[in-house]
């Protein structure tokens, strides 16, 4: 199929031309027909499968092809778990947007409450936004969702992982007609609260699942490097940054404060570094986004903020320095690479710490990690239990009993928890340090 087969409007066609696109994916294939002729849309897609434009052409057709329900209130609501994932749907937006009389605006926390009051008073037909931002202007009557006719979540797993039902149940409640057309986009639908929201949203929803979050993306190749401590993960990084061939590399890291250090250690490395993380406000942020998408940085250190919806094509690596907590987080993350045909890798750190979310992320993909090693830093962690020795008694003024004052070997009993085995590797210190041990001096 041919997106000229859609019936789809010739000027969508040209901006699909434009952006290059020759023919549409599995998903596109599937639900643009659906959604085309009204019906409410379930969908289960890994990241990268091309679900932007499977909710942006049908909707642009039907605005363009039929008559509002209301002249003053937005007809179309697009709704994303983050800033970043929300400007992104909106630049696409833009270039379908252009040479038609559809118009649209970005609603997202951190920017200027009252500018976004004075672009909602020019009506527009489209309104990209974030849950939070979006309720702040529904409860204070700067917008009205009355004449809504299209309602569509994006990532509604991570909206919901967000914290965000609240929110979501208002504006269904706002929008709560019979005309109303909603499409609904998770990666997973293995979520507990996916259910109960779909089934308030949706009304007998045409579902799609295409490519689930459990298969392995055939563009990426994924590697797996145990290290036993901090200073061993710096030292993995190290020698990658010079053995491996980027083009713009992705880190994700576990902590704000660790976003900035690591950037700075990628610049003494030689390579252009940046970091990001939500103690940046929002116009920073953009900043970094910015010029990292326009090939000033070759790496981008980051928090989860970057984990989803950024279609950068010149990433080629991603590198989790610590593992995320949930599983579904991972194959976002690594997701940021191998995009539109493109191969990349994904390399991960494994530490004790980071050992449990390693067995979850297993069990999601139904399939275990392989292990690589390089020359001079194999590590001694392998996952398993940790072999300790118990300490010596302090010397006893009486004569000793046979035996005493020998070492005794004490095995870790095998434990069903990995938590507790990471816990017990870090008794002798966060950077994995044991206590020094004196050297016996023979006697000549």
């Amino acid at each position: 199929m041919q997106f000229q087969d859609m019936g789809l409007d010739p000027r969508l066609l040209r901006s699909v031309q434009h952006l290059g696109f020759a023919r549409p994916t599995e998903i596109q294939q599937e639900a643009i027909p659906a959604v085309m002729v009204g019906r409410d849309l379930l969908v289960s897609s890994k990241t990268g499968s091309g679900k932007t434009l499977a909710y942006l052409l049908p909707m642009m057709q039907r605005l363009l092809k039929s008559r509002a329900l209301s002249k003053q209130d937005a007809r179309a609501l697009i709704l994303t778990p983050t800033r970043e994932l929300a400007k992104q749907v909106y630049a696409q937006l833009r270039l379908f947007v252009a040479n038609t009389p559809v118009t649209a605006v970005l609603l997202v926390g951190g920017e200027n409450f009252n500018d976004q009051e004075k672009l909602l008073k020019r009506q527009p037909d489209i309104i990209v936004a974030t849950p939070g931002r979006f309720v702040d202007h529904l409860e204070h009557k700067s917008v009205f969702l009355q004449g809504l006719e299209m309602l569509i979540l994006d990532e509604a797993d991570r909206m919901l992982d967000l914290g965000f039902l609240p929110q979501l149940t208002i504006i269904n409640k706002a929008a709560d007609h019979r005309l109303r057309q909603t499409l609904l986009f998770s990666a997973t639908l293995e979520h507990t609260d996916l259910d109960a929201l779909s089934l308030a949203l949706l009304k007998n929803p045409f579902r799609v699942s295409v490519n689930s979050g459990h298969e392995l993306h055939s563009d990426i190749s994924q590697r797996f490097y145990f290290a036993d401590h901090l200073t061993h993960k710096e030292a993995l990084l190290a020698k990658l940054l010079q053995q491996e061939s980027l083009k713009q590399l992705i880190i994700f890291t576990a902590t704000r404060d660790d976003a900035g250090r690591l950037a700075e250690f990628c610049q003494q490395a030689g390579l252009p570094a940046i970091g990001l993380s939500a103690r940046l406000n929002q116009a920073q942020r953009n900043k970094v986004m910015q010029d990292f998408a326009s090939g000033k940085y070759q790496v981008l250190v980051t928090t989860d903020l970057a984990s989803r919806g950024l279609d950068l094509l010149q990433v080629s690596h991603v590198i989790n320095f610590d593992l995320p907590k949930h599983p579904e987080e991972y194959v976002h993350r690594i997701g940021r690479t191998g995009r539109a045909g493109a191969k990349g890798t994904a390399i991960s750190l494994v530490g004790p710490k980071d050992w449990p979310a390693l067995q979850k992320i297993e069990a999601f993909l139904r399939r275990p990690a392989e292990f690589s090693t390089l020359e001079g830093l194999t590590a001694r962690f392998n996952g398993q239990p940790v072999v300790k020795m118990a300490p010596k008694k302090a010397a006893q003024t009486k004569a000793a009993k046979p035996g005493a004052g020998k070492a005794t070997r004490v095995v870790a009993k095998p434990e069903t928890s990995p938590t507790a085995t990471a816990k017990r590797f870090f008794q002798g210190g966060d950077d994995g340090s044991a206590p020094v041990r004196r050297k016996k001096i023979q006697p000549e």
